[in-house]
């Protein structure tokens, strides 16, 4: 059994279980001769983050039958990573196997026969076999459309996950090094979409928290402002005031990305509140991005930057 209680119907047969228990509706059947309790419906997420949940379910199930050889890969090893995706097209899982082995192959599944030559494989967390951080990020060129997002994937993996606050405190170190990012890439010198994945690597930054961090930097430099500093942490006369998602510390120009969260939860939207006064109480202006405005009106976002660049002077 795994964590989601997920397991084979052999398994159940051996252990006393009839086959009209096995095949009753109470049971979801992600993969052939697997059951498990239906998923939760997530209602009350964005679909996106329901269809990551559901990956998650299936990449449990699909532990009691995966072979001995075979590893998760691609978007599936992001995920598991926690590196920042585009919403995705759906809930197949991919697993990989390294040549001369054979593809897994079955309903739900993608599978994928690699060249063991730059294939890293290592163990997650919970004990799942799956290619390392830098392998995970070079296998995303062969998937991921937009140029931004093998970005914000890469930024993930090299930056360091921290407490809220003042310099706070380190709770994760980086995934990857720019150096393990590299050595990947060259190690895939031949793969489909390795061009793209080139032309990111010298765009990758630490210190972005999120996807849409990553895209607001990269829309700012494109639209042809300067790079911001990512994360700078703000200080008046009474100490910490806040730390700016983006920022032009030489002209006290800030922009910072509102999620959902900041506009749904209302202590986080009463914080919000409070930084902003303090904020422009120590002479910032700011610059609140919304979802609309990064991905369908990035010339808006440009101009704003650029227009509070200008007052600042």
């Amino acid at each position: 059994m795994t964590s989601s209680s997920a397991f084979t119907t052999r398994e159940a047969l051996r252990g006393g279980a009839t086959r009209r228990f096995i095949d009753s509706e109470v049971w979801h059947r992600p993969f052939h001769g697997v059951r498990m309790p239906l998923p939760a419906d997530h209602d009350e997420l964005h679909p996106a983050t329901r269809r990551e949940h559901r990956i998650r379910e299936h990449v449990d199930a699909y532990r009691t039958i995966i072979g001995a050889t075979a590893f998760f890969s691609h978007s599936t090893a992001a995920l598991l990573w926690g590196l920042p995706l585009p919403p995705l097209p759906d809930d197949v899982i991919h697993v990989s196997v390294l040549a001369p082995s054979c593809a897994p192959e079955g309903r739900g599944v993608r599978g994928h026969q690699l060249k063991p030559h730059g294939i890293a494989v290592t163990t997650g967390v919970d004990g799942v076999a799956l290619t390392d951080p830098a392998t995970t990020w070079a296998l995303l060129g062969t998937l991921v459309r937009h140029p931004y997002d093998l970005v914000a994937a890469a930024d993930a993996a090299v930056t360091s996950v921290r407490v809220a606050g003042p310099r706070g405190r380190v709770v994760r170190e980086p995934l990857a090094t720019i150096e393990q990012l590299q050595l990947a890439l060259d190690a895939a010198h031949k793969r489909r979409g390795i061009v793209a994945l080139r032309d990111a690597l010298p765009r990758v930054r630490a210190g972005a928290a999120s996807r849409t961090e990553s895209w607001t930097r990269l829309v700012l430099v494109d639209g042809g402002l300067p790079e911001p500093v990512l994360n700078h942490d703000v200080y008046d006369a009474d100490g910490f005031v806040a730390c700016v998602d983006l920022a032009y510390p030489d002209l006290r120009v800030g922009v910072e990305y509102e999620g959902d969260q900041h506009r749904t939860d209302a202590v986080q939207w009463q914080r919000d509140l409070e930084r902003y006064e303090r904020l422009a109480a120590a002479g910032w202006r700011m610059v609140r991005v919304t979802r609309e405005m990064l991905f369908r009106h990035p010339d808006l976002l440009v101009r704003l930057v650029a227009d509070a660049r200008s007052r600042a002077r």
